[in-house]
């Protein structure tokens, strides 16, 4: 599409759904391929990446750069990224000063324009849950004290094996903090879609349902958006996906991390070591890696705690995001000026 552009005359932009951070990682790769021309190993060097205040573990990256088919793919749509008038990102710029500071200054890149938070808050409808079921889930959460409750939820992909729910229900149990949980279950073998958990509580510790009866709440498939709006949910453990983290700071919720896959890794080291904006369970996935309920527990209690920097600090940033999109704000005179240079 770019070269489509090109030849018609037109401005091509890239919309960038991730951060600044990953826009980084994606301008440094060109430069490492044009001296390193081969995928990277676990056993690599910290990376000095623009946009980023501390060094990278290589940990941290997304999987694909790893492998031959994946690095591949990741190099031949990072070497456009300077081909374009300029890149659209999901932020506001006080979210990432720094790294927005760093582009801005560099005329070798792209103009940046921050454009964020770019959310759908009315929450994506899933066809296959019935009302009853939504409004289930709400239900319990209006019979809950205010920042009670600790939601668990990873994304449309987000799974886990027999071994691993046990951890998380032996840990939630241990946090003593309420909890709604969006269980979705591996199948076998990986032979079909992940499942939402069954009734049957086979796959959970013996006798867990009966003990956390009244103060936990286990689902399929959640209202995300609806859920951390609620006034009852008082902390996020989650996948770290790029939107799930802009809605908990548009609402205030502080994050607990546990990134599965993509640039998860990366979004997690970003609001853990960069920001300070959230909570660390683990800031990489390792296949077969089990996280232990002590680490679940130990992360529950610490994001749920009322009187924490990461807590004040994600409360600050919810006002900023929103006045950001008011007129005056950062995005907004973002916007303004991507408009003002086009039409």
């Amino acid at each position: 599409m770019i070269d489509v552009a090109s030849e018609l005359c037109l401005p091509s932009y890239i919309f960038l759904t991730s951060n600044a951070g990953f826009l980084g990682l994606m301008l440094y790769l060109p430069t490492r391929h044009d001296q390193i021309s081969t995928v990277f190993e676990p056993s690599d060097s910290e990376l000095s990446i623009s946009g980023f205040v501390n060094p990278v573990p290589v940990s941290v990256l997304p999987l694909g750069l790893f492998h031959k088919l994946g690095y591949s793919s990741y190099i031949k749509l990072a070497q456009r990224f300077n081909d374009v008038n300029g890149i659209i990102v999901n932020i506001f710029s006080e979210l990432e000063p720094y790294a927005v500071n760093s582009f801005s200054g560099n005329s070798l890149n792209p103009p940046l324009y921050t454009v964020g938070p770019v959310l759908e808050l009315k929450g994506q409808p899933n066809p296959d849950l019935v009302e009853d079921r939504c409004q289930k889930i709400l239900k319990w959460l209006d019979d809950q004290p205010e920042s009670s409750v600790a939601f668990l939820c990873f994304g449309s992909k987000g799974s886990f094996g027999p071994a691993q729910v046990k951890e998380i229900a032996t840990g939630l149990e241990q946090s003593e903090y309420r909890f709604l949980w969006s269980l979705r279950v591996s199948p076998p073998n990986n032979e079909v879609p992940v499942i939402d958990y069954s009734t049957n509580d086979d796959v959970f510790p013996e006798g867990f349902m009966e003990r956390i009866r009244g103060r936990g709440m286990i689902c399929g498939w959640a209202p995300q958006v609806e859920v951390l709006a609620h006034k009852a949910i008082g902390g996020f453990v989650s996948h770290c996906g790029w939107n799930s983290i802009l809605e908990s700071l548009w609402y205030g919720v502080p994050i607990a991390t546990w990134p599965l896959d993509a640039e998860q890794q990366l979004n997690a080291f970003q609001m853990v070591k960069e920001l300070g904006l959230a909570v660390e369970i683990r800031l990489d996935s390792k296949d077969g890696d089990l996280v232990m309920a002590e680490e679940i527990a130990r992360a529950v209690r610490c994001v749920m705690d009322g009187n924490s920097e990461v807590r004040k600090k994600v409360k600050e940033m919810s006002e900023i995001s929103r006045k950001s999109l008011m007129d005056g704000g950062s995005s907004f005179i973002s916007i303004r000026k991507f408009i003002d240079l086009n039409f």
